[in-house]
């Protein structure tokens, strides 16, 4: 009998140990895929990235939210060896490059080349450019852009009749596909599909506020960078009140803060109870580093879900 005991206490004892031993409670590493589809622009076989988070294999009772992040002019691609570029900026360079615990899965396909092919900053690129994820620790951050201009407070433009709503050969032309990869990754994933998301920077931010416009409905939050939205795409967006945090670089000479104001005063107009714009008045057109490096942006939205 008082062998038996032992002998229980023993196994009572190993049990108690090995839920301590490393890896037990370990959650899971983030993941980095690339999905394949094809895209109803030209029928070619591209991919995009998911990000999956840190945990998501072990967590196997929670669903995630979701990021879709929009790129930049300068990360377009053939979605196939080009992809890379897409990790340069952003939530997924943040996440992936910089480890940091973002809980959300992050959507981000890359951008057609159309006819941007010769933009001298996407002509002249070259794959040293792209960031690596290190085995130990992270890289530095790249320095911002040189602004050696005064700030000063400029002027809003007003009446934005005679100005196009969007830059050409934009992610509108991608519009279906953006709605093809949502369902799919909402459709194979562990997705929480009242938080999903919108961001992107400059060309991105330009997407954003199409995105939000076409399908506000869609979205529990979005965060355009650098890239503003015109007016005539906010009555969608502030019908569905959708909230909505704007960012400009106070000395970008991309995509100057006088062209916001006129968009984001007509979605308050319109109703639209959450508007936030913040101006980083010191820094130029890369203002997005200071901005997706931030916790608060992440906290924000993690604060909203579809009403």
């Amino acid at each position: 009998m008082k062998q038996s005991v032992f002998f229980a206490i023993l196994i009572i004892v190993w049990l108690t140990g090995c839920s301590h031993l490393p890896g037990a409670n370990t959650p899971s590493a983030e993941q980095l895929l690339r999905v394949p589809y094809v895209s109803s622009v030209d029928q070619l076989k591209r991919d995009y990235f998911v990000y999956l988070p840190r945990g998501y294999e072990t967590q196997t009772d929670k669903k995630w939210p979701v990021i879709l992040f929009l790129h930049g002019n300068g990360e377009r691609g053939n979605g196939l060896d080009e992809l890379d570029y897409v990790i340069s900026h952003g939530p997924l360079y943040e996440a992936w490059i910089q480890k940091k615990d973002l809980p959300f899965i992050i959507i981000s396909p890359q951008l057609h080349m159309f006819t941007m092919g010769k933009v001298p900053y996407i002509a002249n690129r070259t794959r040293a450019k792209i960031p690596l994820r290190l085995a130990e620790g992270v890289p530095a951050y790249e320095p911002f852009f040189a602004t050696p201009q005064l700030m000063e407070t400029g002027e809003d433009i007003k009446d934005m009749s005679a100005v196009a709503p969007l830059l050409p050969m934009g992610w509108e032309q991608v519009e279906q596909d953006l709605l093809r990869l949502i369902g799919h990754v909402q459709k194979n994933y562990r997705t929480d599909t009242q938080r999903l998301y919108l961001t992107g920077l400059s060309y991105g931010g330009f997407g954003t506020w199409y995105m939000a416009s076409k399908h506000p409905d869609l979205f529990a939050a979005a965060v355009p960078v650098v890239g503003w939205g015109h007016p005539d795409l906010m009555a969608p967006i502030a019908k569905a009140n959708l909230p909505v945090w704007a960012f400009a670089g106070g000395r970008d000479t991309a995509v100057p803060k006088k062209f916001f104001y006129a968009g984001i005063n007509k979605l308050e107009e319109l109703g639209d109870s959450e508007v936030l714009f913040t101006v980083h008045e010191d820094l130029g057109h890369d203002a997005w580093k200071r901005i997706y490096a931030s916790k608060d942006l992440y906290d924000w939205l993690l604060a909203h879900q579809k009403k």
